[in-house]
């Protein structure tokens, strides 16, 4: 299944694709996709709903902007230097353990939101990343048992400031977690529908030019191993989000180094979660209204 929410933001209400491309409003049998949803079965109860085809569902016209595929949820989680090629050329050494740090729930965007370049910023940067989203509560799991606490997966640009990040002390989450620098979706596929998640295709463009061209069998530390290894210090939430990491090709490990400007379109997408596209806006342009 292919889950979305649609409207304006903050106003969001749950739907689906349907195989034959629909999209369709089921806002009448849920309220959202959220701990909630997850903790009660949502998944299995949306799944009967649609067994019939999506008959008399109210559709959903392509006009109306999509939001994040999931609602505002307890924790989004960070994976760090997870692709070896993006290490190196960051000139960072590869980790032994998992980089963790967080990113701010009020972070999210929809997938062909404006993203707005924050105040001050120096060093905007994009990495196309896939996220994982946490169905049923994990603690001390096994390896072996991660995959019966995944509900899905999905698309998520982890934009990043540099100069916030890396160059103003402290840890890395005030680069992370700008207004509008987690855009998510365009959907939340079930992890039924994907096969083989260690092969999936990534790639990114800036301006219509290629910078990101990877695969997710580069991953250092591969998505059950992460959930496990989580657990073991947190409990994970149905809903909660583990975004996994970027292949080589940010800005910030150019030469010389790239960075976003007022005016600039990043287009990115994985294999079977879609795509999406997003202009970016200095902070100064859009207190401007232009």
């Amino acid at each position: 299944m292919k889950l979305i929410r649609f409207g304006q933001p903050g106003q969001e209400k749950p739907g689906a694709i349907l195989p034959d491309g629909r999209r369709v409003d089921l806002s009448g049998s849920f309220s959202d996709y959220d701990e909630a949803f997850f903790n009660g079965g949502g998944l299995r109860r949306l799944a009967e709903l649609l067994s019939g085809g999506g008959a008399g569902l109210p559709e959903v016209g392509p006009e109306v902007r999509l939001g994040p595929p999931i609602g505002r949820p307890g924790k989004i989680i960070c994976i760090g230097l997870n692709f070896s090629d993006h290490a190196a050329e960051s000139n960072m050494a590869l980790p032994t353990e998992p980089i963790i740090f967080f990113k701010a729930t009020s972070a999210l965007a929809g997938p062909d939101d404006e993203i707005i370049i924050p105040k001050g910023s120096r060093k905007t940067d994009w990495e196309v990343e896939i996220a994982v989203v946490i169905g049923k509560r994990a603690s001390y799991v096994d390896e072996s048992q991660a995959q019966d606490h995944i509900a899905g997966y999905l698309l998520h640009n982890d934009v990043s400031e540099r100069h916030f990040q890396l160059e103003r002390g402290g840890q890395w989450v005030k680069g992370k977690s700008c207004d509008t620098f987690a855009p998510m979706g365009p959907f939340l596929v079930t992890k039924d529908e994907l096969a083989d998640v260690d092969n999936l295709k990534m790639w990114l463009k800036v301006n219509g030019e290629t910078k990101q061209n990877g695969t997710t069998a580069d991953m250092v530390f591969k998505i059950p191993f992460l959930i496990s290894y989580l657990s073991q210090f947190m409990s994970l939430l149905p809903g909660d989000i583990i975004t996994t990491g970027t292949p080589a090709g940010v800005g910030s490990g150019m030469k010389p180094q790239q960075f976003l400007k007022d005016g600039d379109v990043v287009e990115l997408g994985i294999e079977g979660l879609g795509s999406a596209r997003q202009r970016f806006r200095s902070h100064e342009s859009v207190g401007r209204g232009a």
